[in-house]
């Protein structure tokens, strides 16, 4: 028995391949670096839905498509009013649920569409500010930015997004893809997939932790105080958010690809900049620190560190992160409940019986 699954084979997939040992991550044969900055999330849409979709378009239609869906999303938004009390995954996740099941590629992109839709709209409405509308010619990630802030963004914040989205697609059987995967081997459909995959993520062990590096930046603050902070973090048993992963025994790829989009923005701001070089200081000597501490540890920077730098960069509020998440990995969830439903089983693992036995008469 081995608890918690770890190397245990549950799924064949033809989707992503993440090489712990070597840090690689491949999507359907081509690597993170080949993809992240170089393609739009569009593209990435086509390459992973390919196969499982009767008469798929090419990404520049898929993104026509994906750009009705988001107004069609748009229109489920008077019930928003009844979740503004909740955090704006919870009620993203609440909006989601009234969407009916299906699994076609219209049902495929509106449940796309939701999170890009509800979330910034949630936000918006959480401060007074009326929902914006999406504009359906515009590419998925230049409209999200568009309806959070009420204009249209610089090209390198769009930019900075979609490489985002391009990253978190699809990433093996984590923790909230294998929720999808179980749900949908039971052929109840896309939208109960996906909200499988959004209660996963939701937990902190899996989709939390982009929001607590931001608030080890704000503590440590300046460059020179990040190895005090540190080992004293350490002293006290605290864990390092931003560092270690259950999978990646190197330098997790996602964060490079992040690290990269994020130093692009920051050169638009003086005081992204100077952000990012806090960031830079504070990962070196965390770094440092775990590989003289816990050498036998392999503890290198994950995708949540960059996430969260770029992610408050773009202007998401903190509490919001889970659910941008989810607006990349959306997709991949998707393509993997299809490719579950298309040809795995239905999924119903053993359990082994540790409790009391009945007493036995003498």
């Amino acid at each position: 028995m081995n608890n918690g699954l770890d190397d245990v084979v549950a799924a064949e997939t033809t989707l992503s391949d993440v090489d712990g040992a070597a840090g690689r991550l491949l999507i359907r044969g081509r690597s993170l670096d080949e993809l992240a900055g170089a393609v739009r999330y569009e593209d990435v849409l086509e390459l992973l839905f390919s196969g499982f979709f009767i008469g798929l378009p090419n990404a520049d239609h898929l993104a026509l498509a994906l750009g009705e869906a988001r107004a069609q999303v748009f229109s489920r938004l008077p019930a928003a009013a009844a979740f503004l009390n909740l955090p704006v995954t919870e009620a993203v996740r609440a909006l989601i649920a009234q969407i009916a099941d299906g699994d076609d590629l219209a049902a495929a992109l509106r449940l796309i569409a939701a999170p890009a839709v509800f979330a910034p709209a949630i936000i918006r409405m959480k401060r007074g500010d009326a929902p914006v509308v999406p504009d359906p010619a515009s590419t998925h990630a230049a409209d999200v930015l568009r309806m959070l802030h009420g204009e249209t963004v610089a090209p390198d914040w769009a930019a900075a997004l979609d490489a985002y989205f391009v990253t978190v697609s699809d990433h093996g059987l984590n923790a909230s893809t294998f929720a999808a995967r179980v749900v949908a081997s039971t052929h109840a459909g896309l939208t109960s997939a996906v909200l499988a995959a959004i209660s996963a993520l939701k937990g902190p062990l899996h989709g939390g932790a982009p929001g607590p590096v931001l608030d080890m930046l704000d503590e440590i603050g300046r460059p020179e105080a990040a190895e005090a902070w540190l080992e004293a973090a350490l002293d006290k048993g605290d864990r390092l958010m931003g560092f270690g992963h259950r999978v990646y025994r190197v330098r997790d790829p996602r964060a490079d690809a992040l690290k990269q989009a994020a130093r692009r923005l920051a050169k638009s701001t003086r005081s992204g900049a100077g952000r990012f070089a806090l960031a830079e200081s504070i990962e070196a000597a965390a770094l440092a620190i775990l590989a003289r501490r816990k050498p036998n540890r392999p503890l290198k920077t994950n995708v949540e560190f960059y996430t969260a730098l770029l992610l408050e960069a773009l202007g998401f509020p903190r509490d919001s992160f889970t659910s941008v998440f989810a607006m990349g990995r959306s997709s991949g969830w998707i393509a993997h409940a299809k490719e579950q439903a298309l040809t795995g089983r239905l999924i119903r693992p053993q359990s082994r019986y540790v409790g009391p036995l009945p007493e036995r008469a003498a």
